[in-house]
C-alpha cells in the first residue's frame, strides 16, 4: 500500500484540526500555517498526478482489510486529476482570502481546510457510503463558509442551500440502502462485479436507487430543475468562498462519472447506460437556462455563478455519450472552466471595490481605478469562459464538439453550444462595456487598494488558461489517457485481488 494516497486527506485535517485550536492566535500565525497547508496539499496532489499518470491502479486499505471490506482509497488519473484540480483553485483562493477576507472570523481557514478534506476523500474513495460521508464532511464546512461574513444577504440563500442539501442527502443514504440491500456491498470495485448479476426480480429496486443517485448527484452538479439554489448562493458568498465553491458542482460531475461509468457503464448488463437518456436533453436544457440567466444578469457576481450552470450543462452533455472521447473532452473542459471561473468571481470582487455604491452591478459609474488591468482579466476570463480563440475555453468547447458521433446528437449539441456561446458572448459584452466603458462623471472615494495578494491570485487563475495552451498537447493526452483507463472498468475491479501487506502475491 502507498501511503502517499492518505497525505490529500491528513494534510488538511491535521491543519484544520490546529486552526480549530489557534483561533485567538495571532492571524499573522494563521495565515502562514493556512497557506504552508495548502501548498503541502498541492505538492501532495502533484505526487499523486506522476504517480497515476502510469495508468495503474494503487489502493489504500485502512485496518489492512481486504476489498470489499473495509474502508478503501483508490488513485486512478481522474482521482489525481481532481485533486490537483481542486489543490491549485484552493491555494490562489486562500492567497486571496488573506488579503482580508479571513478578518471577519475566526475559524475561516479552519472550515476552508476541512472543506478540502471533504473534497479529497469524495475523490479518493473506493466506497459509496464514504462518498456520502464526504459529501457530509464538505457541505457541513460550506454551510459555515456560505454565511461568512458580514451582513443579512447571504442567510436567505444560505438557508436554501443547506435545505436542499440535506435533502439530497437523505435520498441518497436511501439509495445506497437500496442497492446494499440487493447486492450486500457498498464497494465500488464490489458494484462493478455484482451489478451485472442481480437477479431479474431485484431489478428495479437496483434500477430506482441508481436513479435516485443520479438525483443526488444532479442536485450536487446543480443541473436543472435543481440549479436555482446557485445563483443567489453563490453571488453572496465573499469571493474566495465563491471562487472555491467553482468545484463544488465539479464533485456531483465527478461522481456521475464514476458511479455511471464503473457501476451502470456498458458491462452493467441490463443496467447499462442507467439514467443517459435523460441526462443529454437536461443537459442542453441547463445549457440554455443558464445561458438566459446570464444574458440577465444584474451584476457580475450573478453573471459569473451563471456561467457555472453553463459549464454544468456544456459537461453532461459530453458526459452523457459515454464515449471515450466526450469523457476526455469534458475533463479538458472541466479544468478550463474551474479555474477560470474561479478567477471571474475573484476579478468580479475587485471590481466590486473599486465601483464604491454601484459596487459589482451592471450599471454605469464613474470610472474605476486600474481600469486596465481590470478590464484585461474580466476580458481574458470572458474569452476563455465563452470559448474563444485563442485561449484554453476554444480547443475545450471544440473538443466538446467533435464527441458527438450520431446525426441527433451533433445537431442538437452543435446548436445549443454554438448558439449558447454566442448569447453568452453577448452577456459578457454588455457587463463588460457598461462597467468598464461607460462611464458617468463623478469621482469614488477610497477604492479598495489593490494588494499583491489579491492581484496575483486572480491573474494566476484567469492566467492559467493560457497555461493551458501551452500544455494543450500534455493536458489532452492526461485526459485522453484517463478517459480510456476509465472506461476499461476491468482494471478498477482488479484491485479486489490486490494482496495487502503481509500477504504473499
Amino acid at each position: 500500500m502507498n501511503h502517499w494516497l492518505t497525505a490529500p486527506i491528513l494534510i488538511p485535517l491535521i491543519g484544520g484540526i490546529l486552526q480549530a485550536f489557534m483561533g485567538y492566535a495571532p492571524i499573522a500565525l494563521r495565515r502562514t500555517l493556512a497557506i504552508a497547508t495548502t501548498v503541502l496539499m498541492l505538492v501532495a496532489a502533484i505526487v499523486l498526478l506522476v504517480l497515476a499518470d502510469d495508468g495503474s491502479y494503487r489502493l489504500y486499505a485502512f485496518g489492512n482489510w481486504q476489498p470489499p471490506f473495509g474502508i478503501v482509497l483508490v488513485l486512478d488519473r481522474l482521482a489525481a486529476l481532481m485533486l490537483v484540480m481542486t489543490a491549485v483553485l484552493a491555494l490562489f483562493c486562500h492567497i486571496y482570502a488573506i488579503g482580508g477576507t479571513d478578518e471577519s472570523s475566526r475559524q475561516f481557514h479552519g472550515l476552508f481546510l476541512f472543506q478540502l478534506l471533504g473534497l479529497n476523500i469524495a475523490f479518493l474513495t473506493g466506497d459509496l457510503f464514504n462518498l456520502f460521508v464526504a459529501f457530509e464532511v464538505l457541505l457541513i464546512a460550506s454551510y459555515g463558509l456560505l454565511m461568512h461574513g458580514e451582513g443579512t444577504s447571504r442567510t436567505v440563500p444560505g438557508l436554501h442551500y443547506v435545505v436542499l442539501n440535506l435533502a439530497g442527502s437523505a435520498v441518497f443514504l436511501i439509495a445506497v440502502g437500496m442497492i446494499y440491500s440487493v447486492t450486500g456491498t457498498l464497494n465500488m470495485a464490489d458494484l462493478a462485479v455484482k451489478i451485472p448479476q442481480v437477479a431479474e426480480e431485484n431489478l428495479p429496486l437496483v434500477k430506482a436507487g441508481g436513479m435516485m443517485l443520479l438525483v443526488v448527484f444532479g442536485l450536487k452538479a446543480a443541473i436543472l430543475p435543481l440549479c436555482f439554489w446557485l445563483p443567489g448562493a453563490y453571488s453572496n458568498a465573499t469571493a474566495p468562498v465563491a471562487a472555491l465553491f467553482a468545484v463544488m458542482t465539479k464533485v456531483g460531475i465527478y461522481a456521475i462519472i464514476r458511479v455511471f461509468t464503473l457501476i451502470f457503464g456498458s458491462q452493467a448488463g441490463e443496467l447499462a447506460g442507467l439514467g443517459m437518456d435523460w441526462l443529454f436533453p437536461l443537459a442542453l436544457i441547463t445549457l440554455t437556462m443558464g445561458v438566459i440567466g446570464a444574458l440577465g444578469a444584474a451584476s457580475l457576481r450573478k453573471l459569473v455563478a451563471w456561467q457555472v450552470i453553463i459549464s454544468v450543462g456544456t459537461l453532461l452533455a459530453a458526459i452523457s455519450f459515454g464515449t471515450v472521447a466526450g469523457t476526455s473532452a469534458a475533463l479538458f473542459y472541466l479544468l478550463n472552466t474551474t479555474w477560470v471561473v474561479g478567477g471571474l468571481f475573484l476579478v468580479a470582487d475587485l471590481v466590486d471595490g473599486q465601483r464604491g455604491s454601484a459596487q459589482d452591478k451592471i450599471v454605469t459609474a464613474p470610472r474605476i481605478a486600474n481600469r486596465t488591468f481590470l478590464s484585461v482579466l474580466f476580458l481574458m476570463g470572458a474569452v476563455a469562459a465563452v470559448g474563444l480563440p485563442p485561449l484554453s475555453g476554444f480547443f475545450a468547447k471544440l473538443l466538446i464538439l467533435k464527441s458527438a458521433v450520431t446525426e441527433s446528437d451533433v445537431a442538437w449539441l452543435w446548436s445549443v453550444l454554438l448558439i449558447g456561446s454566442f448569447f453568452t458572448l453577448i452577456a459578457y459584452s454588455r457587463a463588460g462595456s457598461i462597467v468598464f466603458w461607460r462611464n458617468v462623471e463623478g469621482h469614488i472615494e477610497e477604492p479598495q487598494k489593490l494588494t499583491p495578494s489579491l492581484s496575483v491570485s486572480a491573474s494566476a487563475l484567469i492566467s492559467l488558461s493560457i497555461v493551458m495552451v501551452i500544455l494543450a498537447g500534455p493536458i489532452s493526452r492526461y485526459a485522453e489517457d484517463t478517459a480510456a483507463q476509465l472506461h476499461d472498468t476491468s482494471a478498477y475491479t482488479d484491485i479486489l485481488s490486490k494482496p495487502m501487506v503481509g500477504e504473499e502475491k
